[in-house]
C-alpha cells in the first residue's frame, strides 16, 4: 500500500474507531512515551499505523491513554536526553525502535517496559538474552536484519547484470549497520565482487563519502539505520547524480528516489507493537512475552529512477515486486 493510500484509509478507519473503543474500555489510564528514531516525515505511518491499532484494543487518547510523541531525527545524541524525560514524567510504556534508540532506552530505566517495533539483531547486539525469553524488561518485534543482506545482494545483481564493484555504505555508529558491514563482504566475494566499505556517522559525512568512491563503483548497497532514512533524499540525489543503482532496507529510501528496497513492512510491525503495549498495560510483564519476526517483506523498484540512470530492470524482477513507484 503506498503513503498515499494508507493515510486515506487510516482517516476512514477514524469514524470506527470509537466503536471499537465502547466494546473494550480498558482497565485504567495510562501513558506511552514513542520514541521516533527518524522525522515525522519519515516516520508518520509507522506512528498511525501504532495508534490504529492502539484505539481497535480500545484505547483512546485523552481517555484512556496519553501518548507522548518526541523525534530523534536521525541523531543519536538525541536518544539519551528523551529516554531521560520519559522516565522523568513516569510513563507506562516506552515505544521505540532501532537498537541505538533500545539500548539508551534500557540503560535509562531497568523498570519501565520498552517495547521495541524494530530491532536489528536484538539478541547479537544485546537488547535481549534470547528470542523466546527476552529477559527483563525489553522486548518487541525482531527484522533479524543481517539475514536479510544476501537476499538484497542477490536482488541488486538481479537488476544490475554483471557489474562488479559494489560500494557498502552505513553508519558506523549504529551496532546492527556495523555488523551488516561485516557481513556483507564475504558474501559479496562469494559473487565475485570487489567491495569498498564507507562508514559515515553524522549527515555531513555524506557527500564526502559519495565523492571517496565517486566513478570507483558500480552499485551502491546502504545499510538501513535512522541516519539513512532522515537523509534519505540527499543519498539518493547523490547517487542518482552519479547514476549509481542502490540497494536500500526501507521502502522510504526509494520513495526518495533510490533504486530498490527489499526488507520487513516496518508499518505492520508498527501496528504490531501495539498488541505489546496493550498486553504490558493490562498485566503481562515483558519478560513473558517472545520476540516476534516479521510476517511481511516488500519488495520496492523506482522505475522512474532506472530509467534516470539509463537501467532496464529485467521485466521478471518487476513482475515480483510488491510496488513499483512510476
Amino acid at each position: 500500500m503506498r503513503r498515499r493510500e494508507f493515510i486515506t484509509l487510516l482517516g476512514g478507519a477514524a469514524v470506527a474507531w470509537p466503536l471499537a473503543a465502547r466494546a473494550q474500555q480498558p482497565a485504567k489510564s495510562a501513558t506511552v512515551g514513542y520514541l521516533g528514531s527518524n522525522t515525522p516525515a519519515a516516520e508518520g505511518p509507522r506512528l498511525a499505523a501504532f495508534l490504529q491499532r492502539l484505539r481497535e484494543l480500545g484505547w483512546v487518547e485523552g481517555r484512556s491513554i496519553a501518548i507522548e510523541v518526541r523525534w530523534a531525527e536521525g541523531r543519536n545524541e538525541r536518544f539519551a536526553e528523551i529516554a531521560a524525560e520519559f522516565v522523568r514524567l513516569k510513563v507506562d510504556v516506552i515505544v521505540t525502535a532501532g537498537t541505538a534508540a533500545i539500548l539508551t532506552a534500557k540503560q535509562a530505566t531497568s523498570t519501565i517496559p520498552i517495547v521495541f517495533a524494530v530491532s536489528g539483531d536484538p539478541v547479537g547486539t544485546g537488547v535481549v538474552a534470547s528470542l523466546a525469553r527476552p529477559g527483563g524488561n525489553v522486548t518487541g518485534l525482531s527484522i533479524q536484519a543481517t539475514d536479510l543482506t544476501g537476499k538484497r545482494l542477490e536482488l541488486l545483481r538481479e537488476a544490475v547484470p554483471g557489474f562488479r564493484r559494489l560500494a557498502i555504505l552505513g553508519n558506523g555508529g549504529a551496532p546492527v549497520s556495523v555488523v551488516e558491514m561485516r557481513e556483507l563482504p564475504p558474501i559479496a566475494r562469494t559473487f565475485g565482487l570487489e567491495v569498498t566499505p564507507l562508514e559515515v556517522r553524522r549527515a555531513e559525512d555524506i557527500a564526502p563519502a559519495f565523492e571517496a568512491f565517486r566513478e570507483r563503483v558500480d552499485a551502491l548497497y546502504v545499510c538501513a539505520d535512522p541516519l539513512v532514512v532522515t537523509n534519505r533524499v540527499r543519498i539518493s540525489s547523490l547517487a542518482l547524480a552519479a547514476r549509481l543503482p542502490t540497494m536500500f532496507g526501507q521502502r522510504e529510501n526509494v520513495e526518495a528516489g533510490g533504486l530498490m528496497s527489499y526488507g520487513p513492512n516496518f508499518v505492520d510491525l508498527h501496528r504490531r507493537s501495539a498488541d505489546y503495549v496493550d498486553k504490558i498495560l493490562r498485566g503481562t510483564k515483558p519478560v513473558e512475552l517472545p520476540v516476534e519476526q516479521p510476517t511481511k517483506f516488500d519488495l520496492v523498484i523506482n522505475l522512474t529512477t532506472a530509467r534516470a540512470i539509463g537501467l532496464t530492470v529485467p521485466w521478471m524482477l518487476l513482475g515480483r515486486a510488491d510496488e513499483v513507484i512510476e
